[in-house]
């Protein structure tokens, strides 16, 4: 009988923001790996893999309560788990998006979202040429709707997708009618209060850096 590798409960140790972002590397690098019918890894090969330093690895797994066996390493399939486990990719999260627009509607439709457990089931817009039409079978409401519909579905996260000009007042909405965490792709920071989880996606400030790294690389030559 295979033996397991052993699990210790670190869930609860505050996890820092930039092994958060590492986690879904570890994950697809993890299924690849499974692809391809490994059933072992150890912390040097995903790190050299990665291009990361072996400790922070083994400090970033350890997080999802797993540890590895010497000169064995992790089993692929039960580190898999526990990191979907540990990012919630096993569990469904709905979510309301306001501005059904292009950008919207692209996130409407990708199925990426669904895989890591991410369900937007209604959009929103101000727009009456799009109020009542669907996307990917996603209903397009009134945001005068937004209320009541966050009333009877209890929905805990809220996707923003709007004009900078209009992000704040829907931000305002959204914290409101209850909504806990706000991802917010709108090119403007927004104000809501501190026990609201706000997560800002800026494209614009993105490329910025990208055309200035090319720059840079260009003046080089």
């Amino acid at each position: 009988m295979e033996e397991k590798i052993k699990t210790t409960k670190s869930k609860l140790q505050p996890v820092p923001e930039p092994t958060v972002r590492r986690m879904p590397n570890y994950l697809t690098f993890l299924k690849e790996l499974q692809k391809s019918g490994e059933q072992y890894i150890s912390a040097p090969v995903i790190a050299k893999i990665l291009n990361l330093d072996p400790t922070q690895v083994v400090k970033d797994l350890s997080y999802t309560g797993i540890t590895g066996k010497p000169k064995v390493g992790y089993v692929v399939e039960d580190l898999l788990n526990l990191l979907e486990d540990f990012l919630g990719y096993n569990r469904q999260h709905e979510a309301f998006l306001v501005g059904a627009g292009f950008l919207g509607g692209a996130l409407i439709q990708y199925q990426g979202f669904r895989e890591a457990g991410l369900k937007i089931v209604a959009a929103f817009d101000v727009d009456k040429k799009k109020i009542g039409t669907e996307i990917a079978g996603v209903s397009i409401f009134d945001l005068k709707n937004f209320r009541n519909l966050a009333s009877r579905i209890h929905i805990s996260i809220g996707i923003i997708t709007t004009p900078a000009s209009e992000a704040q007042s829907v931000a305002d909405i959204m914290v409101v009618c209850g909504i806990k965490a706000i991802w917010n792709f709108a090119p403007v920071s927004i104000w809501v209060p501190e026990h609201i989880i706000i997560q800002d996606t800026h494209i614009y400030s993105n490329l910025a850096v990208i055309i200035n790294k090319l720059g840079q690389t260009n003046n080089d030559k």
